[in-house]
């Protein structure tokens, strides 16, 4: 099984292409899109939707990741084993998730061009040297037989919550914006479990406070109040019934996040 996951849309021949390679080489490679809408060029949505979801399939699971900016530069191409399955994309932090949440990871620089298609394009490094790679491991190449294990491999410090020493407040900032506007932050059970959504939490996203935490949308039916709930990606969210709750707060990727377990915020 190969999962796709990059920034080339579905407008031009781009997956196709990429598609046509893996099954040239192995006719009877299972391809499943995760997405292909990331954001042009935005290496950090792709790592939180890959981080999201690699876990929910089975070993030997092959994830094909390519948004890809430095293409054609000194970056390196990479194949990634860990938790059973493989990563094939850049060296550029889009596996940063799976470095930090596995253990252990073993990373190789895909140097064995015999493994490329014979012209490699300097500009779809995607069709010419990503997908011949996870087509060939599909077929049992091991990853080891891709080059040398590497360990100066490029990743991304996550965002982690602190806790501020004169407030007891939690820090934090919205590290993800879904396509409905839900407000994805780094909070987790850890900062704050469900059942303690009733000791008068708040939390400030900006300049607007959520007063409100439920357990699932339905509980805010008709409310025109911004609640946060546990999502499905084990990160605390704000939303707001039926709307974006982005456009509502203003929110970017980035934006602060204050926890305050005491109400004490107004």
């Amino acid at each position: 099984m190969i999962t796709l996951l990059t920034d080339f849309g579905t407008a031009d021949y781009f997956v196709p292409a990429v598609k046509g390679v893996i099954l040239s080489i192995n006719p009877e490679a299972r391809l499943i899109d995760l997405t292909h809408e990331v954001p042009a060029q935005d290496i950090e949505y792709a790592a939180f939707t890959l981080g999201a979801c690699y876990h929910n399939f089975p070993p030997q699971t092959i994830h094909l990741a390519v948004v890809d900016p430095g293409v054609g530069s000194a970056r390196r191409p990479i194949v990634v084993e860990a938790r059973g399955q493989f990563f094939v994309g850049p060296d550029n932090g889009i596996f940063s998730y799976i470095y930090a949440r596995e253990s252990p990871v073993h990373v190789f620089h895909a140097v064995q061009e015999e493994l490329f298609r014979p012209l490699v394009s300097a500009t779809f490094h995607g069709r010419d040297v990503f997908a011949p790679l996870a087509a060939w491991l599909s077929l049992g190449l091991s990853a080891e037989a891709v080059g040398p294990e590497i360990h100066d491999y490029v990743r991304f410090a996550l965002p982690q919550p602190v806790v501020d020493a004169a407030s007891g407040d939690v820090i934090g900032q919205i590290i993800h914006i879904d396509r409905f506007g839900n407000c994805i932050t780094n909070l987790t059970a850890r900062e704050l479990e469900p059942n303690h959504a009733a000791c008068s939490p708040r939390l400030k996203v900006g300049a607007h406070l959520v007063k409100r935490f439920t357990t699932h949308f339905a509980q805010a039916d008709g409310s025109d109040e911004l609640f946060a709930y546990l999502g499905s990606a084990t990160y605390w969210e704000v939303a707001v019934w039926r709307g974006s709750a982005a456009e509502r707060i203003g929110a970017r990727r980035g934006t602060e996040v204050v926890l305050s377990l005491g109400g004490s915020q107004s």
